[in-house]
């Protein structure tokens, strides 16, 4: 008899279709660190989203035998550890290209235009402009513009297909460190410093933590912007932030922090300089990827109950 809890099911905005060969479904809200044990105490299966499952947990787990992660990354789990002790562990990949390619090419309107500024110039001075139209921060055409990639996994190839029929030049970076770039790839600092839009889309490791720091945003163009919808740790946010307030960059997106939900008293949250875009990790969730997401879960679900699981990774 199988037990599948859903260890914070209110990540989703919609209901993940309960599996047809399950005994007993349990969806919790959320999950804290402390709850973790209990929550799974007696579960075959855990599914989700970004509630750790780290060795320390895992190892005080011993009927667990399934993970399914309910997104694309799976850095939250222990995979070594799965792999060692028969946790098979699955994700959902690719369901959410379109979403966030869409949600980084919307991104690149929005700053490399300046609608932010204009946003606040048409209820700030318009009325009193002398003239039809209010001039402020400069605003430069997305034609043309160099956009460079980091990370080209399904996102990126959707960005570059999308940005290339807009007209613009592509730069797939190579990895941070290599000092030869493989055909089709350009060397990571090359791309930084020679981009307009710099959007990341690596997955988080011990190799790619801090991936942009203070040496790579004053290597970036004074014009060029920073996109990030892939994991907060990418970045350096206490260097973004210098980087924005001394105008060293134009500006940058956010889809991600480090630490989510942010604090109250975050930096990005209380005082965002006019240059960030920041929205609450939401560039995978349209209503199509979110369904899509939904179905695949329980389909991954049900696909280790009949003993042939899709989308291994462990």
């Amino acid at each position: 008899m199988s037990h599948i809890v859903f260890l914070d099911s209110a990540t989703l905005p919609v209901p993940v279709p309960r599996p047809r060969s399950s005994d007993r479904w349990t969806e919790r809200l959320g999950t804290r660190e402390h709850e973790l044990i209990d929550a799974l105490a007696d579960a075959d299966i855990a599914i989700t989203n970004k509630v750790p499952l780290r060795s320390d947990a895992l190892r005080q787990l011993p009927k667990l035998k399934y993970i399914c992660v309910a997104a694309s990354g799976y850095d939250s789990v222990d995979v070594a550890y799965c792999r060692e002790h028969d946790i098979q562990v699955s994700n959902v990949p690719a369901y959410a290209a379109s979403s966030v390619a869409e949600h980084v090419i919307g991104c690149i309107f929005i700053l490399r235009r300046q609608l932010l500024s204009y946003n606040q110039l048409a209820a700030s001075a318009w009325t009193s402009s002398p003239v039809f139209c209010v001039h402020g921060a400069p605003i430069h055409d997305i034609r043309g513009a160099t956009l460079g990639l980091i990370g080209l996994g399904a996102i990126g190839k959707e960005v570059m297909r999308i940005a290339t029929a807009l007209g613009m030049r592509v730069l797939v970076s190579e990895r941070k460190g290599n000092t030869a770039a493989r055909p089709g790839y350009t060397l990571f600092d090359t791309v930084i410093a020679n981009s307009d839009v710099v959007s990341l889309h690596c997955p988080l490791s011990d190799d790619t933590k801090g991936l942009i720091g203070e040496r790579e945003l004053s290597m970036m163009r004074p014009t060029a912007v920073l996109i990030n919808t892939a994991r907060g740790a990418l970045v350096d946010e206490r260097a973004l932030e210098a980087a924005l307030f001394r105008q060293s960059i134009a500006g940058a997106a956010l889809d991600v922090l480090q630490l989510e939900p942010p604090h109250e008293q975050h930096r990005f949250v209380t005082g965002q300089p006019d240059s960030l875009l920041l929205t609450p990790h939401v560039a995978w969730a349209s209503s199509s990827a979110v369904e899509t997401l939904a179905r695949a879960v329980s389909a991954n679900v049900q696909s280790f109950l009949e003993r042939r699981t899709l989308n291994r990774v462990a």
